[in-house]
């Protein structure tokens, strides 16, 4: 499935033309160190107007004959040609690592996991990151060689996703100019689908490996009796029949061996895939909450009952991934 439909809205890819760019001159790698060929800087608005500050101090110094102005003016030049340095300088070096994902459901945040770190005795302030420039996450290394920052990214639709290209900039020292880097950590993780409400539980099918339903002792429901048998409970004795009759008898409870159910598509008939898909999820995270075994039937799919993490992150993930194609065509038109 095309993740751009799980991919933050970003000017980074108005244009395919820089797109492709930047694919070429960054490809994606789950390890990047910043260099000057990584690395992005031009003055902020603060900066611009700085220089023209300059530009006309210089211009009135030139006109008044006057040295104090001129001073002034090259004293704020070499600070703004520090700045570039200072704010180039705190992004070089920097390296990038992709950390663990964590799966989301369709309309909430998925997690991920970004690491930072450095070398020597370079630190690095004032960072900002993120995949969304509206949301962006501060970071320092200072003391710590290494910083683990968790990320989050909002999702949309269901499928997988890959949230593109990562932002990373700063303004440090003094906000005259801005540096940053876009990269791809080729990092990407599954959106399940959103569980919706599905009301009565869909059809149960309770079967032994023979296809018959099993009993066993049990004290969940009322089976029938039959003769008393010396080491009874007394409270199992079924004392109303005895005294009708005058025969002792113990009352027999049954527990099912075996019970099975299977979470199908055809239970939804008359909705569409999604609403389908939706319920069927909801129902996956009541039951992997019970000591039942459910399975899945989809149209081409079929994963036979079972529990336990590793079943439910099967079945969601089938789900997830049911006829992603036609999805995205949907989406796209």
């Amino acid at each position: 499935m095309n993740s751009s439909a799980n991919t933050p809205d970003s000017t980074v890819w108005r244009s395919t033309r820089f797109r492709q760019w930047l694919d070429r001159r960054m490809p994606p790698s789950n390890a990047i160190t910043l260099d000057q060929k990584k690395i992005f800087i031009l003055p902020t608005r603060e900066g611009v107007f700085f220089s023209l500050l300059i530009v006309f101090m210089v211009l009135a110094g030139i006109n008044y004959q006057n040295s104090l102005i001129f001073a002034l003016a090259f004293l704020l030049a070499s600070l703004l040609m520090v700045s570039i340095l200072h704010t180039y300088r705190n992004l070089s070096g920097l390296t990038i690592l992709a950390g663990g994902t964590l799966p989301a459901f369709a309309g909430e945040d998925a997690e991920f996991t970004v690491m930072l770190s450095r070398l020597g005795a370079r630190t690095y302030e004032a960072l900002l990151l993120g995949w969304n420039r509206d949301l962006l996450q501060g970071a320092d290394l200072l003391e710590d060689e290494e910083v683990k920052i968790k990320l989050f990214v909002e999702t949309r639709v269901r499928g997988p996703m890959n949230p593109g290209r990562l932002l990373i900039q700063t303004n440090y020292p003094v906000g005259l100019f801005r540096s940053w880097t876009w990269v791809d950590l080729d990092m990407s993780t599954i959106v399940y689908p959103s569980p919706v409400p599905a009301g009565d539980i869909p059809v149960v099918s309770a079967s032994s490996d023979e296809g018959k339903l099993l009993a066993r002792e049990g004290v969940e429901d009322f089976y029938g009796l039959r003769e008393y048998q010396q080491g009874d409970p007394l409270k199992q004795v079924a004392w109303k029949s005895y005294a009708r009759t005058g025969e002792l008898l113990t009352k027999q409870f049954s527990a099912f061996a075996d019970r099975r159910i299977w979470l199908d598509w055809e239970s939804y008939p008359g909705m569409d895939r999604e609403a389908r898909l939706s319920r069927l999820c909801y129902w996956v995270l009541k039951l992997d909450a019970t000591n039942n075994e459910y399975g899945l039937r989809l149209p081409g799919v079929e994963i036979t009952p079972h529990r336990g993490v590793e079943h439910r992150e099967e079945i969601l993930k089938a789900l997830a991934i049911f006829e992603v194609e036609e999805f995205e065509l949907e989406q796209v038109s």
